[in-house]
């Protein structure tokens, strides 16, 4: 799966695509809001939800967008998306990949308090 990110997508637009049942759409709609979307924890929260997809392209897109959300924005809520990423690659094998390189992104540009 290639996926492409739409600068010209405002929030509207990407929970409209969230709402689709095609997972290109979906995913599509998570790369343009992990490089694009300001509010850090709004995308941490939709990158959580679609982390439990039943789609694996879905969910293993999802991991690898909290580690851009790590790399660009510097911030996340690490003890829970480190929970839930954890969680990921225990219940979905498939994406366990992705859940290693999402973690070293968050380990690499998200500094412990």
């Amino acid at each position: 799966m290639i996926f492409q990110s739409d600068t010209n997508l405002d929030r509207a637009d990407l929970n409209a695509a969230f709402l689709s049942k095609d997972p290109q759409v979906i995913c599509d709609a998570l790369v343009t809001m992990a490089f694009y979307e300001a509010d850090w924890n709004w995308a941490q929260e939709k990158c959580l939800s679609f982390l439990k997809s039943s789609d694996i392209q879905v969910a293993g897109l999802a991991a690898t967008c909290l580690g851009h959300i790590a790399r660009i924005h510097r911030r996340l809520d690490k003890e829970r998306v480190l929970i839930a990423l954890r969680d990921a690659s225990l219940n979905t094998p498939f994406i366990a990949g992705k859940v290693e390189d999402a973690l070293d992104d968050i380990d690499t540009f998200i500094q412990d308090d």
